[in-house]
């Protein structure tokens, strides 16, 4: 392991909440030197240290030449952030590859909701696992012994994630005055944003009841079905590694595709992401995009929730690039994928036209799909969360020395390097 005292990190964006602070005192523990760069009053709400923390009141236009002064004025050595598409960050990661800067990458978990990813130089499109073949993957393994967990059947602290989500644009958009120069990396405003994380928290108990309404009648419809699994249009994985302009594109295409395929007493289920906020009807969408190709009455919306159930019954599923397709996998569902995503493999995505596969669905390949997830398991998704308390706890117990080892999680694996893994289920 590297000498800690010799590091200096440079926090960026994170995750809504207190884990970035929480990180930041678990590496300063170590001797090592950490800084945060903050946008707004969100960001520097959640941060542990006022000495340590730096306001940028800039412009997007300043930011590069900013960027590159703390770089070299703090002496960094490691940059950390979550999500590498937003534009601050892939300028940040651009200037550290240039100087031979680390770069810790954190994203939500491949494996949901008991892991989070952590990567080096990229998440999503951007990972190695884009590169990496399922053969490759079975040669790192052959030195490793451990079991695979169960996998996880929801989704565990949605409760805590919105209410940081509210808490975080509530401080922007009622502390943000010292931060001129702020431009959210999202279309919406703050206020905007603010007001659907506060109104999804009021409707919460009427979203309930309405997905309570149609699962209900999905239950005893009797019918096959195939789910859609859909995604938040404003999301980096859809926007930057997907052939879609908007999420009603995609639609189209799913419900073209059934219409044209699928047997006349097959249905189809579009499942709502359970961060889904409002700002896309969605439902309305669906309902006219369905009267036009003749199926109305065998389409479906489920307003978020859990996916579990649905899938027990489910005959396959299709997505852009969503994570929740991992619980596809793990039950041996087909899969239909239309963006990059880091397990569209050709032994267990299927490569069928739509109509197609919505008619006689080619099944994956179980046994490379369960290399695949024991792979994930040793190497990028670790056990615990971003939003709860006990999840926090426990990623912390693991993350920080594996950001102070010398190789990323798969060049450890590969070298016989990786340190012990734990693989204990957070309790909420």
């Amino acid at each position: 392991m590297n000498d800690p005292t010799t590091r200096s990190y440079l926090f960026l964006q994170g995750p809504h909440g207190p884990f970035f602070g929480q990180l930041g005192r678990m590496l300063g523990r170590t001797g090592a030197r950490c800084w945060r760069i903050g946008f707004n009053r969100g960001d520097q709400a959640f941060w542990f240290d006022r000495k340590s923390f730096i306001p940028y009141r800039g412009t997007p236009d300043e930011w590069p030449e900013v960027l590159a002064q703390t770089l070299e004025g703090k002496g960094i050595t490691d940059v950390v952030l979550y999500g590498d598409t937003r534009p601050i960050h892939a300028t940040a990661i651009r200037q550290a590859a240039a100087r031979g800067i680390k770069v810790h990458v954190f994203e939500e978990g491949y494996l949901r909701p008991y892991w989070v990813t952590y990567e080096r130089g990229g998440a999503n499109g951007h990972s190695k696992l884009m590169s990496t073949g399922v053969a490759d993957m079975r040669e790192a393994l052959a030195g490793a012994e451990t079991d695979m967990p169960v996998a996880p059947a929801h989704w565990g602290d949605m409760r805590e994630h919105i209410w940081y989500g509210a808490l975080y644009h509530a401080a922007v958009l009622f502390g943000n005055r010292r931060y001129s120069g702020f431009r959210p990396h999202r279309t919406l405003t703050v206020e905007e944003e603010f007001r659907l994380y506060f109104a999804r928290l009021l409707l919460a108990p009427a979203h309930w009841a309405d997905r309570a309404v149609a699962t209900g009648r999905v239950r005893r419809g009797g019918f096959p079905y195939h789910l859609a699994l859909l995604q938040l249009e404003h999301d980096s994985n859809f926007l930057n590694h997907s052939p879609f302009q908007s999420g009603t594109d995609f639609l189209r295409v799913v419900i073209e595709g059934f219409a044209v395929g699928a047997p006349g007493h097959h249905h189809l289920i579009f499942k709502a992401h359970p961060l889904e906020d409002g700002r896309i009807d969605q439902r309305r969408t669906i309902r006219a995009l369905a009267r036009a190709h003749g199926v109305a009455d065998r389409v479906h919306y489920i307003r978020g929730g859990k996916l579990a159930a649905l899938l027990d019954h489910a005959r396959s599923a299709v997505t852009v690039n969503s994570t929740a397709a991992q619980q596809v996998l793990w039950r041996g569902l087909p899969l239909k994928v239309f963006g990059e995503a880091v397990y569209a493999k050709p032994e267990f995505v299927s490569i069928q036209p739509l109509a197609e596969f919505f008619r006689q669905p080619s099944r994956p390949d179980a046994r490379a799909y369960r290399d695949y997830r024991r792979y994930l398991l040793e190497t990028s998704q670790i056990a615990g969360s971003y939003y709860s308390s006990p999840g926090r706890l426990q990623l912390l117990r693991q993350v920080t020395d594996m950001m102070l080892a010398p190789h990323d999680p798969y060049d450890a694996l590969r070298l016989g390097k990786a340190g012990p893994r734990r693989y204990l289920h957070v309790v909420n």
